[in-house]
């Protein structure tokens, strides 16, 4: 078959394109990574995502730049990295926030993006406990002790969280139907705030991710009442599940983890994969993550997406029920 002189320079273009790419992605990350944490500077999400990307710098000789978007329940930061180049140059570090407000959102039809189809799973870094306390002058207990002691005194009572649409907003409101208790809500913008009204005693219950709590419950400052996890907490074994507890509904399996747009291609999210599961494996890092009450995991994209999925169904029933909004 003869080629003319013009089909031959553009098939020859059309290789070198075509070579490039391949190289590109092979040697990547060859520039910066913009990691975006979809929530304030300092709390559990942030200081984990900083942790691990510290790693994959140090893996890859390339800096992994954390970046704080924060604002409504973490879509402002998810919208961001849902809109931004497939190319694996900026990643998402969500938690379990993302459920909660992506369902929240679509039932109010106000959705941006799309968990499932906007987004590809990379990796679950770490489970991190969600923590319901009390304060510490309330009486000794669980959360079922605070529920009989509630109902003796007939009082209404106050419960922070760390704004409309969170997860503890959604806990919280499942419980207060189970419970039949007279419950107010008191929304507040990050959990250091929360906490800190919390120990003030201003509140009756609060709570977030043990991370975030783990120093003021050793103190003494705050009363751990239950974990909404599947299990006890490592670094709190004495702590019951709200399962135990006869709150089932209650029940959300913290986690931290890596997201990249829906297009990223196969071979980048394969190697950000392994990138996350080596780091999950230095012991040193393993100790910190441990120190601070999270349980280092590293999985793959396809257990990530099982856990997403899972816990999507679970609590778009409780959201349409209980008309939980994202502010």
């Amino acid at each position: 078959m003869r080629l003319d002189r013009r089909s031959f320079v553009a098939s020859a273009l059309m290789s070198v394109a075509a070579a490039g790419t391949a190289a590109g992605q092979t040697s990547y990350p060859n520039r910066a990574v913009r990691v975006i944490v979809p929530f304030p500077a300092g709390g559990t999400t942030d200081l984990l995502a900083r942790l691990v990307s510290e790693r994959l710098q140090s893996y890859w000789g390339q800096p992994f730049v954390v970046e704080n978007v924060g604002g409504a329940g973490g879509s402002l930061g998810a919208d961001r990295v849902a809109k931004a180049a497939p190319d694996g140059y900026t990643l998402l570090f969500h938690n379990l926030t993302f459920s909660t407000t992506s369902v929240s959102l679509e039932i109010a039809g106000r959705a941006t993006h799309d968990m499932f189809r906007d987004f590809r799973p990379v990796s679950l870094a770490a489970h991190v406990p969600m923590i319901v306390l009390g304060r510490a002058n309330s009486p000794p207990g669980t959360l079922a002790d605070f529920v009989t002691a509630a109902r003796q005194s007939g009082d209404p009572a106050l419960y922070g969280s760390t704004g409309p649409g969170s997860v503890m907003n959604f806990a919280m409101e499942v419980f207060k139907r189970d419970s039949g208790l007279k419950l107010d809500h008191v929304p507040f913008r990050g959990a250091a705030p929360l906490l800190q009204e919390l120990v003030a005693g201003r509140l009756h219950l609060g709570g977030d991710q043990l991370s975030t709590s783990l120093e003021f419950i050793r103190s003494g400052a705050v009363r751990p009442l239950a974990t909404l996890s599947t299990t006890r907490p490592t670094a709190l074994p004495d702590v019951p599940t709200v399962r135990e507890l006869g709150f089932p509904n209650m029940e959300m399996q913290g986690w931290n983890g890596f997201f990249v747009p829906a297009a990223t291609p196969d071979d980048i999210v394969d190697k950000l994969e392994a990138g996350v599961k080596r780091a999950m494996q230095e012991p040193d890092l393993r100790a910190r993550l441990q120190s601070l009450g999270a349980d280092p995991i590293g999985s793959t994209p396809a257990e990530f997406l099982t856990v997403l999925r899972r816990q999507v169904d679970g609590v778009r029933p409780l959201i349409a029920e209980l008309k939980l909004v994202v502010q």
